[in-house]
């Protein structure tokens, strides 16, 4: 009996060493906006301190940059790397003190396609993807000093859709890896497909066209943008013409529809779907809509089958774009380009029930908005 008390003793401390502590969510983030800069828009790149556990914000300084629509922030949040929508495509790079919140220019370098729309870096920060409204999709390579190098790859679309004025042609709008990024899935939107090509960072090319799997999507929906669920089974689509949301499950490369909903109330007509996120937990999804609708819709999720039920949609300033989800779950922050608004809504971690607060940030045309630690 001894013997067994005595090896209890040395093992549970082993065992208590090799658990993993789950780390708790930053209590302080830096909030980065993007936007519009023409006429009606801002001056660029504007951060505010943001407070986790009560929703307030700080303003801290801005920089300038033209037409900063989307942006992507390097792992380990030292870099912001924003997309440039204009005919003559550019992608720029910045490097980011997360303690005062400033940025410095460090470079720029064309995306060989006009009006990029969407900008994303994979987890070992090898290269920046740039996704083109023109059709086209980049990938520029990042080097050691976060600058960026030019385009090692260009990959042009192919195809088009039902819409007759918005579908003529490839409209590549998002791309979005795959959780262990041994794949990279790009949505066109005017084609109605998502491309699922092999990804390999240190590769050039990075995207492999070889073995590509295609699934396309209802004619005239128009995929924007995806989300893969936080346990990697389940992948979200936002269709921006067709206002639907599709569920998909995933594995290896490989997506299975399991779900399409409308988000849409049954007598409305002029769909946008614009965004889609989930809560760090996976128990609810949100979708934001655009057109005359303006408005963010709540779904819980169905962990074993992907299934979504809609719970409930809540008015937005107008035109609401991206959104992001504050890592603990407690916030829900959205960009409102028409309503020139960064409207905040604490979410009920029980429920998944928005509410919106009253700290509303005035600014100037943003799209995109997002959170990096500032601890």
């Amino acid at each position: 009996m001894n013997k067994l008390f005595l090896a209890l003793a040395i093992l549970l401390p082993v065992l208590a060493i090799g658990q993993k502590k789950e780390k708790p969510a930053p209590k302080v983030y830096n909030l980065i906006i993007g936007g519009y800069t023409n006429a009606q828009g801002g001056k660029g790149i504007t951060v505010y301190r943001f407070y986790a556990e009560t929703g307030r914000t700080a303003y801290l300084g801005e920089i300038e940059a033209q037409n900063p629509t989307y942006l992507t922030v390097s792992p380990d949040g030292k870099f912001v790397y924003a997309s440039s929508e204009t005919r003559e495509g550019s992608v720029s790079a910045f490097s980011f003190d997360y303690v005062s919140g400033s940025l410095k220019f460090i470079n720029k370098q064309l995306t060989a396609g006009a009006n990029p729309v969407h900008v994303t870096i994979d987890k070992d920060a090898k290269n920046v993807v740039a996704s083109n409204y023109g059709g086209t999709m980049s990938v520029l390579p990042v080097n050691k000093d976060g600058s960026l190098g030019p385009a090692s790859q260009t990959i042009k679309g192919e195809g088009k859709g039902a819409h007759p004025q918005r579908q003529t042609g490839p409209h590549i709008h998002s791309l979005t890896f795959s959780p262990d990024e041994k794949y990279a899935l790009y949505a066109d939107l005017g084609a109605d497909k998502i491309t699922i090509a092999k990804y390999k960072a240190n590769k050039v090319p990075a995207i492999s066209p070889e073995d590509e799997v295609v699934e396309k999507v209802k004619p005239g929906s128009g995929p924007r943008h995806m989300e893969f669920s936080p346990n990697g089974k389940f992948l979200y689509l936002v269709n921006e013409l067709g206002g639907t949301i599709n569920a998909y499950s995933y594995s290896k490369g490989k997506l299975n529809l399991v779900d399409s909903l409308n988000m849409s109330a049954p007598e409305f007509t002029g769909n946008a779907g614009a965004d889609i996120h989930l809560t760090p937990d996976g128990r609810f999804l949100y979708a934001s809509n655009r057109g005359t609708a303006n408005e963010l819709l709540a779904y819980a999720v169905d962990p074993v089958s992907g299934k979504l039920t809609y719970l409930q949609r809540y008015p937005t300033p107008t035109e609401p774009r991206n959104f992001v989800i504050e890592p603990g779950g407690r916030f829900l922050i959205l960009a409102a380009q028409k309503g020139n608004l960064v409207q905040i809504y604490k979410i009920d971690k029980g429920n998944g029930a928005l509410v919106a607060q009253n700290n509303a940030i005035s600014i100037a045309a943003p799209t995109v908005l997002k959170l990096v630690s500032a601890e």
